[in-house]
């Protein structure tokens, strides 16, 4: 007998040194990015493979990607990838597919919103969890499209940007200085790309913050455009008023003036990448969205409609009827695919 103890002895201290370390492996959730043509996936990689953030998450993999009609994605692509690849140890993959095969889970960066509907759905074919970063796609039938595809495939998705989650800006929807939020003049700088609606390029952000600090519940849209200067004002179904501002002269600059029934008050400004992340983080450990996707189509549908406004120049355009005209593209879409399988 007392020849054994000696043997249990050794074993036991093998597995304690093994053992925490196999766990430890096991834990680590590993994260794929998709599209590395944006200052986003080094601010990102950066925060997530942190050590002393202990998140228990890792950027292991990345599909360069890159829009060859987008100068700043495809001039900025290869460097982001060389960065990625030297500086974080990121694995570079020639495929979507290649990807999906060695992670968890995925953030979509791709700068273009153009593709991101195609990079998404071997992404949802793969049941992997996905954020998609801004903005969410090119246009409102494909942001409607991936997430008819995600709830179909039971796969969890959401899109936002960065500026919804800080602080001085998430906490005015129930700020007791403001009370309950009566209106909301957000404002952000507002460059524009002609391959998208004006305001998804760099507008969505502060659209963002307006929602943020609204809520959903956007029934109309009007809009004014000058050179330097982007104006849309939106009817609430509850007759709240709120407007968005977008800038390209002068000083710019994110954030709003709310209007309570309590107060009247400035909301905090861009607050960096932190509180973004750690919803990221959040999500990809409990499965849960944090931006309802209804609320994200709605946003999507705000700008799109400012961009039939503009066209009509100024006039009124109810989002219930924008959004059925991309819900229509969609069922066509989906029928001449389903007529050229045959």
């Amino acid at each position: 007998m007392n020849r054994t103890i000696p043997l249990i002895a050794i074993v036991i201290v093998i597995l304690s040194l093994t053992t925490p370390d196999a766990k430890a492996e096991q834990k680590v959730f590993r994260i794929g990015m998709i599209g590395l043509d944006t200052s986003h996936v080094i601010a990102f990689t950066n925060l997530i493979n942190d050590p002393e953030k202990n998140y228990g998450c890792r950027v292991v993999v990345g599909y360069p990607g890159g829009s060859p009609d987008v100068p700043s994605s495809i001039n900025r692509v290869a460097g982001y990838t060389k960065q990625l690849r030297e500086q974080f140890g990121v694995e570079i993959v020639d495929s979507i597919e290649e990807l999906c095969n060695k992670v968890d889970g995925v953030l979509l960066e791709s700068v273009d919103g153009r593709p991101h509907l195609e990079q998404a759905r071997p992404v949802i074919a793969a049941k992997k969890p996905v954020f998609i970063d801004k903005p969410m796609a090119g246009n409102l039938a494909d942001v409607i499209e991936i997430f008819r595809l995600t709830k179909e495939n039971n796969v969890p998705c959401w899109s936002s940007s960065s500026l919804r989650f800080g602080p001085g800006i998430a906490g005015m929807r129930n700020s007791e200085k403001v009370g309950d939020v009566l209106g909301c003049a957000a404002f952000s700088p507002c460059s524009l790309e002609e391959h998208h609606p004006d305001l998804y390029w760099y507008g969505v952000h502060g659209v963002e913050i307006l929602f943020t600090i609204m809520g959903p519940g956007c029934e109309s849209v009007r809009r004014v455009q000058t050179k330097d200067t982007e104006f849309v004002v939106g009817t609430w179904k509850d007759g709240r008023i709120g407007t968005y501002r977008g800038l390209r002269k002068g000083k710019r600059d994110y954030g709003a003036l709310v209007y309570g029934t309590k107060g009247i008050a400035q909301s905090g400004r861009y607050e960096g990448y932190g509180y973004l992340i750690d919803e990221v983080i959040n999500f990809f450990k409990t499965g849960k969205v944090p931006v309802p996707p209804e609320e994200t189509i709605e946003m999507f549908a705000f700008m799109s409609a400012a961009d039939e406004s503009k066209a009509c120049g100024g006039a009124e355009v109810p989002i219930a009827s924008v959004i059925e005209k991309a819900k229509k593209h969609n069922e066509l879409r989906r029928s001449r695919k389903d007529l050229s399988q045959r």
